[in-house]
């Protein structure tokens, strides 16, 4: 089993994609789920992905959102010892903070796998994270 954290682009896709890229997070997740892996997200990535449906007024819509993240994602919080991950990888000035929050959620936790399609943090090396991937390489 594997701890694999899915940045908030991954849920936009599953919520919202379509064609190829929907096939792609779908594919993933159904991998994950034959490997036991543990899916792993931060309360960042739930409040964005309520923005849209918060501001189109769609209150179901947003509480389906979080029926379905919360009841298969494990839910990180940007705690103290995030927020001291957070400082040292903030001194990057090329992440930007949500990036870093992210980021510094998955390290305090030690993530086995990121996996995002924001192409400036593919290259980055944080520790407590082994590897982070684009949603192309993410092993299916």
């Amino acid at each position: 089993m594997s701890r694999v954290f899915w940045d908030t682009n991954l849920f936009i896709y599953l919520f919202e994609g379509q064609g190829s890229i929907l096939k792609q997070v779908t594919d993933l997740r159904q991998s994950m789920l034959a490997r036991g892996d543990q899916l792993i997200t931060s309360a960042l990535t739930l409040g964005e992905i309520l923005v849209k449906p918060v501001e189109q007024g769609d209150d179901e819509l947003a509480r389906e959102y979080v029926e379905v993240i919360t009841a298969t994602a494990l839910i990180l919080p940007f705690d103290a010892k995030c927020a001291t991950i957070y400082a040292g990888l903030r001194c990057d000035r090329s992440l930007k903070p949500p990036d870093a929050i992210q980021l510094a959620c998955a390290a305090e936790f030690r993530v086995d796998l990121f996996i995002t399609n924001d192409s400036r943090l593919h290259a980055k090396r944080v520790q407590g994270i082994q590897f982070i991937v684009p949603l192309e390489r993410a092993p299916l």
